[in-house]
């Protein structure tokens, strides 16, 4: 540090880079099961997204930091008959840790007796106890179930969705604890299962720690995650309310578990992890997933990054800025470009719909990225990419592309 507890932006960015596993050169052979799991437990939860106009979300955090691994090996941590990963709502809808599914535990008792968001639940497991009781049964007597496969009154209905009967019953389960996935079809349909069937018995029998020492630990997670973060970053990590997390923070700032520090131009108090690491110079290039862990906290990506990312699927396509899908490009230190992708995959194409520059790119910025599009591309399966003219970007990404 520059002064006494205090960091620098660069200083700050850099850590957190670090932190988010961009620090280190990507593997140079083969990935396999292990290297991804280290990868999870570095990050400590990988969001679950079904939008699958590129690849689901899920797949993209690891191809960021590691290049073109096989994604099966992913779908084999996570949905195996060994799995090492579980899903529940860790940041949103989640995969994460096996180790982490104590620390939850609370979170799921929230679910059940209405805490918070989580009223909804609740209140529609208190108004049909049959519905909830038959689903639970139905799971225990046949097996695994996916909501369709469950033999429960009406189908969609309205409310939540649209959902049936059956399927507001086993989210209801799911986030009580109830149920738990046991594996996803190639639809991306999800198989309930019964947490003492589907977890490990060494995850089972771990005793359910008080709510704070459940909190304190997902905080810790978070903060090694981070590197650097303002309170706000760590409570969004796993979506923790601001009272709950200040006192967390609070007591581990206490006990020495996190550092308070300033950062210049942050405006906020920051607490720095013990074991951060502090890279002199980061050199990667990566993709970003809209929901990647380093930019899915929109407030702190324009803190470190100076760029607004803002999601704009939901916005009608006449007033989009930047695209329906749009993956920001790491270079470096920097966000550089985004750029609106979508995998023809009857084409065998990765398309760039536009491409747009941030205002940081350099001159390197259109090869850098066009390199990082054509692995993407092999590593989907697609044999070629094809740059769209649209956005400032097109010319010059186009002519790198060409020039493979």
């Amino acid at each position: 540090m520059s002064r006494e507890g205090v960091l620098s932006a660069r200083e700050a960015r850099r850590i957190a880079l670090g932190a988010q596993g961009f620090a280190a050169p990507r593997p140079s052979g083969p990935v396999g099961p292990a290297r991804l799991l280290r990868a999870i437990d570095a990050l400590g939860v990988v969001q679950i997204d079904s939008v699958n106009v590129v690849t689901r979300t899920h797949y993209m955090p690891l191809f960021s930091r590691l290049g073109a691994y096989p994604r099966e090996a992913l779908e084999t941590l996570a949905w195996g008959k060994r799995p090492a990963l579980f899903e529940y709502w860790g940041h949103e809808a989640s995969l994460l840790p096996l180790g982490t599914q104590p620390l939850l535990r609370w979170r799921m008792q929230d679910a059940r007796e209405g805490v918070g968001a989580w009223k909804g639940i609740a209140q529609f497991m208190r108004e049909h106890p049959g519905v909830i009781a038959d689903a639970l049964a139905q799971v225990a007597a046949r097996g695994p179930l996916s909501a369709g496969e469950l033999e429960l009154g009406a189908k969609g209905r309205g409310g939540w969705w649209g959902w049936s009967d059956a399927k507001r019953a086993v989210e209801c389960l799911f986030w009580a604890g109830a149920l738990t996935t046991q594996t996803r079809r190639r639809t991306f349909e999800r198989v309930y299962g019964l947490p003492d069937k589907v977890l490990p018995k060494a995850i089972s029998a771990v005793p359910t720690p008080p709510r704070d020492e459940a909190q304190r630990a997902l905080i810790r997670i978070a903060a090694a995650a981070q590197g650097v973060a303002t309170a706000r970053d760590l409570g969004d990590y796993f979506r923790m309310g601001p009272q709950e997390t200040r006192a967390r923070i609070g007591e581990l700032v206490e006990a020495g578990e996190l550092q308070a520090v300033t950062v210049d131009g942050w405006g906020q108090p920051a607490f720095l992890h013990p074991d951060a690491r502090r890279p002199r110079r980061i050199i990667a290039n990566a993709l970003l997933s809209p929901f990647d862990n380093l930019i899915w906290f929109r407030e702190r990506t324009e803190r470190l990054f100076g760029v607004r990312v803002r999601l704009e699927i939901y916005t009608p396509a006449h007033k989009r800025t930047h695209g329906y899908y749009v993956l920001p490009f790491l270079q470096g230190e920097a966000i550089t470009a985004r750029v609106d992708l979508k995998a023809d995959r009857q084409a065998g194409v990765l398309l760039v719909q536009s491409s747009h520059a941030e205002p940081d790119a350099t001159t390197a910025t259109p090869e850098l990225l066009a390199a990082e599009l054509r692995l993407m591309a092999g590593w989907l399966g697609l044999a070629d990419v094809r740059a769209q003219p649209s956005g400032d970007l097109a010319p010059a990404l186009s002519l790198a592309l060409s020039a493979a």
